[in-house]
């Protein structure tokens, strides 16, 4: 296992902050899994903590509400969240929409989002998919239309989105022209106060039960024509793909993160477990396959390090993501897979935390960009 392996892009500071962000996850996340479960959300008060220790925009300037920290802190973020499954807490959501605001909003639009998104207070959600639209971005059929007095009148229904229920703003992918494809995308920051924007219902997923995936609708929804981020219509559809490639990364970050905690799990479990008279870990079917999973989580640790050095570097590309995240999630299924049989029973068992895992995992091959996109634009680079 991992535990004297240490990556090359950490340093004492960085230890410390993930001890921080560890007992952070111990001490608020874990105890509370069951509990947000059946209630389909996190508590509000979770976001409050994560933002008074600096976990939600840990690489954004203190100007603007964040920790003033690096892309290495958000990594450490990134990993240890994924280490403990928290699936329910849609920090990562938060991360992504502060940073669309940092790299693409004006300074308004940072001023009057950033401080709260960050300290928690504002919990946000971005809306791409559509009942008839997924991994195409491009089919987009929700309109912004603009009025006379520059006002946007926004209608359409999204579906699956992260924080739905609890959001308190949301960022639109709209069309905001007549031309076809690309061109006509923008991107609309909503306060979820606005007259038109309603919530449908808290979907019922397979897995991931602690957090609110929900159905949006926007029925003439008025938003100001300041609520346009970075102000230039047309520009959604490159502002996404700019993000995008950290979204695939921190996909593929948390996935090898939950292999070794699943690994970890299954040796301790292994140890006790007696069947035929010794431990399971003593026969050897156990031993092979634990081998064998053991590679895999290592290879999969230096996959995930090498995206992040790539992150910290400022050379992390599309394809490189887009290869992390469709290659990480697959081998995620599978090292999960292979520890829950050892369980028997019991890793059927939703108490169990291999449970919560195997049943969590199977989305990570579909949101973020289906893994079949995924493979298509890596084989686009060659």
């Amino acid at each position: 296992m991992l535990e004297n392996y240490r990556s090359p892009w950490m340093d004492e500071d960085l230890d410390a902050f993930a001890g921080a962000v560890r007992r952070f996850c111990k001490d608020i996340i874990e105890p509370s899994e069951m509990k947000w479960r059946a209630q389909h959300h996190v508590d509000r008060a979770v976001w409050l903590k994560a933002g008074e220790l600096g976990l939600i925009l840990p690489d954004v300037p203190e100007a603007y509400g964040g920790a003033g920290g690096t892309v290495a802190h958000a990594a450490v973020v990134m990993r240890e969240m994924g280490y403990a499954g928290s699936t329910g807490f849609g920090y990562g959501i938060n991360y992504l929409v502060g940073h669309y605001l940092g790299s693409y909003g004006t300074e308004a639009q940072k001023q009057r989002w950033l401080p709260g998104i960050a300290t928690g207070q504002i919990i946000t959600a971005v809306a791409m998919t559509e009942p008839g639209t997924g991994s195409d971005l491009q089919g987009v059929r929700t309109t912004a239309r603009k009025r006379a007095d520059g006002k946007y009148v926004v209608n359409g229904a999204k579906t699956f989105i992260t924080n739905g229920q609890m959001c308190d703003m949301v960022v639109v992918v709209a069309r905001t022209g007549d031309q076809q494809g690309a061109k006509g995308i923008s991107l609309l920051i909503v306060d979820a106060s606005n007259p038109g924007f309603r919530r449908g219902q808290c979907l019922d997923k397979v897995g991931q039960d602690s957090g609110d995936t929900s159905e949006l609708f926007f029925d003439d929804c008025v938003v100001e024509a300041d609520a346009l981020l970075g102000g230039a219509e047309g520009q959604g559809f490159f502002q996404l793909m700019g993000q995008l490639p950290y979204e695939r990364a921190m996909i593929a970050v948390g996935a090898a993160a939950q292999m070794e905690r699943a690994l970890e799990l299954t040796v301790a479990y292994v140890k006790e477990r007696k069947a035929f008279g010794k431990a399971l870990i003593e026969q050897q079917n156990t031993r092979f396959v634990l081998a064998d999973v053991n590679a895999t989580v290592t290879a999969s640790r230096a996959f995930a390090d090498h995206i992040i050095r790539h992150w910290i570097d400022g050379t992390l590309d599309s394809s490189l993501a887009s290869m992390g995240k469709f290659w990480l999630t697959e081998r995620q299924g599978e090292v999960i897979d292979k520890c829950v049989q050892f369980f028997g029973g019991y890793g059927y068992m939703l108490e169990y935390p291999i449970a919560r895992m195997y049943v969590d995992a199977r989305v990570q091959r579909i949101y973020g960009g289906a893994n079949e996109i995924q493979r298509e634009l890596v084989a686009r680079s060659l």
